[in-house]
């Protein structure tokens, strides 16, 4: 178990998430199998939720009504940083919150804007996650990798799990 405070976990999570543009989301579909599919983060300050924007007409949406467990991954290749989140996503109808998380580029997927009917906030509240931060760029990463084949320890960068369900 994490002996780091819940604000501790939420600002370590906050501070990896936030220069990831895009996030994957899976979910569970009807059959049991998982699906995955890209997602926009939103440019706000994590604080233990994670917001998305997405139609209540999707399969991402259907799929959450019958098991609303599910996780977000995000990837930094060029910072070597990796981030595993898991919780429980709740769809929300606020239009207020909406409005608050609105950015112009979001027309491109929802064309009429925050008067579109079905227009809904994914609300996903984190339990859990887990990362790996390694050395930054191609050198160190190939340098660490060099000396363990030959034997020597290298510190390879962080990995550790977070809990933030209080």
């Amino acid at each position: 178990m994490d002996s780091k405070s819940y604000l501790e976990n939420v600002e370590k999570l906050r501070e990896l998430i936030k220069d990831v543009d895009i996030a994957m989301l899976t979910t569970m579909d009807q059959d049991g199998s998982l699906r995955s599919r890209p997602m926009g983060t939103q440019d706000f300050e994590f604080d233990g939720d994670l917001w998305f924007f997405t139609s209540v007409d999707t399969a991402k949406v259907s799929e959450i009504k019958t098991e609303n467990r599910v996780n977000v991954s995000y990837a930094a290749p060029d910072k070597n940083r990796y981030i595993s989140v898991s919780g429980t996503a709740t769809l929300i109808n606020d239009k207020a919150k909406m409005k608050e998380y609105w950015s112009p580029i979001y027309k491109i997927y929802f064309p009429d804007g925050l008067e579109d009917p079905n227009l809904r906030l994914l609300k996903i509240k984190v339990e859990k996650a887990e990362y790996w931060d390694g050395p930054n760029g191609l050198i160190p990463t190939i340098i660490g990798f060099a000396k363990g084949l030959i034997g020597k320890e290298e510190d390879l960068g962080e990995n550790e799990k977070l809990q933030l369900k209080n």
